[in-house]
Formats: C-alpha cells, sequence, structure tokens
C-alpha cells in the first residue's frame, strides 16, 4: 500500500477526532436545561450543600477553565463523574459497552453474511422470481420502522409462540449450574434483539450489493472472461465480487454510527442494558458527562471504522492508492 496514502487518512482521521473533542464540549452545554437542577434534586438542599456539589462536578469554573480542564482530564483518559450515577464515567459507560457490542456486533455479521448472499443470488438470477422477491423483502424490511419491528417480533415469537423472554439480557435471578447454562440464557434473550436489528439492515445490504453487482457484470473484463468460457460461478467470485464488494465497505464503515441509533429504540423494547438505552436515560437527564463519554466514544468509533474501510479500499483497488 501506498505510504503516503496511509499517513493521509491516518491525519484526517486525527484531525477529525480533534475536531470531535471541540464539538464534544461545546454542544450539550448549548442544549436546555440546567444541569444543576438534575444534580440537586433536593429543593431543600442549603447553598453550601449546593457549592460542594458545584466543586465537585466542576460546573463552578468559567467555560474556558472547564475547557482546559475537559481537555487535561481527557488526556488523562478520565471522562468526569456522571451527574445520574455519581460514578466515573469510564466505568458506567464500561458495565453498559460490552451489551451494545454483542448485539451490534453480532446484527452486523449476520446481517452482512446474509445480505451478500441474497445481494450475489438476486443478481445472477436478475429478472426472475427469486430476484423479484428478494426486492420485495429488501425494500419491506428496509423501509420498516425498527421499534414497530421489534414490538411484532415479539408478539409473535414471545407472546404467542412462548418461545424467547421479551426483555433483559438474562433471567432476574436465575441461579447457572456453570457457564455454558448462563450462555444459553444470554443467546435466548438476544436472538429477538438481534433478528430486529439484523432485518434492517439485510435490507439495505442486499439492495447495494445487488445492484453493484450488476453494474459490474456490465464491465468489459467481464464479458471477456465469459468469452472465454470461465463459468458463472468463477466469473463473479474471482472478477465480480472483489470490484463489487467496494460499495459495501463504504455502507458498513457508515452504519456503525447509525447503529447506535437503532440500538437505542431496540434496547428500549427489549429493555437491553446497553449503550443506546444508556445514552437515552442520560439525555433525559442532561448528564453532560455522560452524553460527551458516550458521544466520543461513538464517534471514535465511526472514525476508525471509517479509516478501516480506506485502508480495506486501497488493497482492493489499488488506483485509489496511485491516486493519492
Amino acid at each position: 500500500m501506498n505510504k503516503y496514502y496511509l499517513m493521509k487518512k491516518l491525519f484526517q482521521s486525527m484531525v477529525t477526532i480533534f475536531l470531535v473533542l471541540i464539538i464534544n464540549f461545546f454542544l450539550f452545554r448549548v442544549m436546555p436545561g440546567d444541569p444543576l437542577a438534575m444534580i440537586v434534586r433536593n429543593p431543600n438542599a442549603s447553598e453550601e450543600a449546593i457549592e460542594k456539589i458545584k466543586v465537585l462536578f466542576g460546573v463552578d469554573q468559567p467555560m474556558y477553565v472547564q475547557f482546559w480542564l475537559y481537555f487535561k482530564q481527557l488526556a488523562q483518559g478520565d471522562l468526569g463523574m456522571s451527574f445520574m450515577a455519581k460514578e466515573p464515567v469510564i466505568q458506567v459507560i464500561g458495565e453498559k459497552l460490552v451489551p451494545t457490542l454483542l448485539l451490534v456486533g453480532l446484527s452486523t455479521i449476520v446481517a452482512i453474511i446474509a445480505g451478500m448472499f441474497i445481494g450475489i443470488v438476486a443478481a445472477s438470477k436478475r429478472g426472475k422470481k427469486i430476484d423479484i422477491i428478494s426486492l420485495t423483502f429488501s425494500l419491506i424490511t428496509y423501509a420498516m420502522p425498527t421499534f414497530w419491528l421489534g414490538i411484532m417480533l415479539v408478539v409473535f415469537f414471545s407472546v404467542t409462540l412462548n418461545l424467547f423472554p421479551t426483555s433483559g439480557m438474562s433471567t432476574a435471578g436465575a441461579v447457572f449450574a456453570n457457564s455454558f447454562e448462563k450462555a444459553l440464557d444470554v443467546s435466548k434473550h438476544l436472538f429477538l434483539p438481534t433478528l430486529t436489528l439484523a432485518l434492517v439492515l439485510i435490507g439495505q445490504f442486499v439492495l447495494i450489493m445487488r445492484n453493484s453487482l450488476l453494474e459490474v457484470l456490465t464491465e468489459d473484463y467481464i464479458t471477456t472472461a465469459k468469452a472465454k468460457g470461465f463459468s458463472e460461478k468463477l466469473i463473479i467470485r474471482r472478477h465480480a465480487l472483489p470490484n463489487a464488494m467496494l460499495p459495501m465497505v463504504t455502507i458498513i464503515a457508515i452504519n456503525i454510527g447509525f447503529m447506535i441509533a437503532g440500538a437505542i429504540q431496540i434496547e428500549t423494547v427489549f429493555s437491553w442494558p446497553g449503550l443506546g438505552r444508556l445514552m437515552y436515560e442520560a439525555l433525559n437527564n442532561r448528564d453532560y458527562p455522560l452524553l460527551q463519554g458516550i458521544f466520543l466514544i461513538v464517534s471514535v468509533c465511526v472514525v476508525l471504522a471509517n479509516l478501516c474501510a480506506d485502508i480495506i479500499y486501497g488493497y482492493l483497488d489499488p488506483r485509489i492508492n496511485n491516486k493519492a
């Protein structure tokens, strides 16, 4: 890979993260509402107690001092103190990050595999029944509201068939004999949220994969490969698919940020104890330090995902390296 291309992308990512840090500080401070009112819920609290709380959370300082302390704390790995939990933000987020990564990661893997497979089949059978069925399925799932889809799956699988639990990450009060039983219980709770998010993503991936592959199949080098007598499967696998993957790489990277937004709705429907639900609660309570921490982590994940997409692009399409 071209070293200049790689260094350029790394520099752009670092600049983007730096701008995110600045926006992250000011964004939540221009929101309506008084954060102090969320901290001090007792209307009979004394002035002395209020001042102590201000000092504890650093809201007694001028804005420029808070800004300097914000960067100083970040350099030390300190994201501040949560107004709601009265605990370090990094600790609060750490407890919720794993469930969200489990949900989003598994849903993404399922959606990518299923979306690519259906998209490839639909493109290779263009105009036939399987293509029409695939397109109809994709358009319906792509346009379907996440919240509504989650409720419908709960009604069907949990209420009607009684196959899966309706909420939570594990059975409340359950005692497990071993790790396998615990993993099995978590898997049952994970099934419906994963299915919901995966179905929403699959429709988009199918459409992108199908359209991209159809466009590549019209290229001259594909016609040449057909003239040489190569089988259709070999042409798709070796010649068409690598180039058709480029738009998929982009859309997967872009979706990293949007998945958190989708996770808020899904985690609300299924009471999944993840980052999306935590962000919703922090927003309602004007918990600025917690919101800043979540926004920062999500933003860095999006930037890193796009950086990975650019690097993969460079490997899949050497012309990008040459242009750089």
